[in-house]
């Protein structure tokens, strides 16, 4: 019976690098550390794209903080303060009337569109 798995595993390449023991802990080490392991290769990349993700949202945060820190800095002038109010609270003084015009996106589209026609 030896003899008939010895010649088996001699004429088949596949068993003969099976029945290698160093082989088999070469390759039990490979998928041990793709997949088994705490730092394996597959949590490497979740962790991987996580990082890639959060310094595309820490750039993000930094350029709304410059657009705010620009703001405030804006709004340190009383002019500039006055006209923020203004514009964005309806806000006005005593001895003036507003009036709100609100026209809808679609009709301002389709006038630019038509005025691009027009050239």
């Amino acid at each position: 019976m030896f003899k008939k798995l010895q010649s088996l595993k001699s004429n088949n390449r596949l068993l003969k690098w099976i029945g290698n023991r160093y082989a088999l802990v070469f390759l039990f080490f490979i998928l041990w550390m793709l997949f088994l392991d705490n730092q394996s290769y597959m949590d490497q990349r979740v962790l991987d794209k996580q990082i890639e993700e959060l310094e595309d949202n820490k750039a993000y945060y930094k350029q709304e903080i410059a657009k705010d820190e620009q703001s405030i800095k804006n709004l340190k002038n009383t002019g500039q303060t006055e006209r923020y109010a203004r514009e964005k609270y309806f806000m006005k003084r005593d001895s003036e009337d507003i009036y709100i015009i609100d026209i809808e996106d679609q009709r301002i589209k389709d006038s630019l569109a038509e005025a691009e026609k027009n050239h």
